[in-house]
């Protein structure tokens, strides 16, 4: 444990902190090789490369593994496979989606977000155990943002990464609440749950600096969980806006005139829009910029949203 925000990790272990459209590289070392997890967005893929290649300073990256299949955690595995010839590793839940490179059960078409294939060598099952970083982890399921996600937990560390399971300010989107296919309340519930009953001093997230509040945060993810249970209509928009900000943050604007029809277009906020809002297009554009702007992620100039 550190000082109040802080979490100093064990030697051996280094977190690439990324911005929100990329999730945070996790690299383990053990003697001259590494293992990587997760890789970041495609549009960062270059910058990926660079910033991995950079901390293995000479050292083999052996493997490459995915917390879940979301295209923040995925989208650079191609690119780092071929820069650094690792083995790649997912859950097994999506390892069918990968080989068929399925983009609707990837979420990519699904969010209008992008992703090069790639295959993988191997997969990880729930309890399988693993060496990273001189520790003994255990892969443990994690459904509920991603219904095949994983987290992986040192015991002897006291050290858990967590993917988009827990943040220090919650967890990831329900997708499979808002475009309907449900169970994602439940899942979420179990997760935390599970993750309140194991030894955590420590939590490497998805995104955002390691942290050692986790008790805060696990109540700040069942506040939030209970939040959306009770409105879904604030489920839906916090989906809505949060990939809305994810497609800014990589195309950096909009232009005003084709955001209703976007939001029409894209399954994601069609699907969320009708099952929780019922607004029209024009309706929820007009409100989804109120907000943005709000939150001080983007500003209009003229026709054009631009993000801030």
């Amino acid at each position: 444990m550190s000082e109040q925000g802080l979490a100093v990790l064990p030697p051996g272990i280094e977190v690439i902190e990324r911005g929100w459209l990329s999730a945070n590289n996790v690299l383990l070392f053990d003697g001259n090789e590494a293992t990587l997890v997760d890789s970041g967005y495609v549009s960062h893929a270059a910058q990926t490369v660079a910033l991995v290649g950079g901390a293995l300073a000479g050292r083999r990256l052996a493997r490459l593994i995915n917390t879940h299949s979301h295209s923040d955690h995925i989208g650079g595995n191609a690119a780092v496979q071929r820069a650094f010839g690792c083995r790649i590793g997912v859950p097994a839940g999506m390892a069918d989606a990968v080989a068929r490179w399925d983009e609707e059960a990837l979420l990519l078409s699904v969010a209008a977000q992008q992703g090069e294939p790639f295959q993988a060598d191997f997969t990880l099952a729930s309890g399988e155990r693993l060496v990273m970083g001189g520790l003994e982890w255990k892969a443990l399921p994690a459904p509920g943002h991603d219904m095949d996600a994983l987290v992986f937990h040192a015991p002897d560390a006291r050290l858990l990464i967590s993917g988009d399971a827990l943040w220090r300010q919650g967890f990831g989107i329900l997708f499979v609440e808002v475009i309907g296919a449900g169970g994602g309340i439940e899942a979420v519930r179990e997760t935390l749950e599970a993750i309140a009953r194991l030894p955590v001093d420590r939590v490497i997230p998805g995104h955002g600096a390691p942290f050692v509040e986790v008790d805060e945060a696990l109540s700040a993810a069942f506040a939030r969980l209970q939040a959306f249970e009770q409105d879904g209509a604030r489920m839906a928009r916090n989906a809505i806006r949060a990939c809305i900000t994810f497609m800014l943050l990589e195309q950096r604007s909009i232009d005003l005139d084709a955001l209703p029809n976007y939001l029409d277009e894209v399954h994601l906020y069609r699907e969320a829009n009708r099952r929780f809002l019922g607004l029209s297009p024009e309706a929820l554009a007009a409100w989804l910029v109120v907000e943005l702007e709000r939150a001080g992620v983007a500003k209009r100039k003229g026709h054009v949203l631009f993000v801030t």
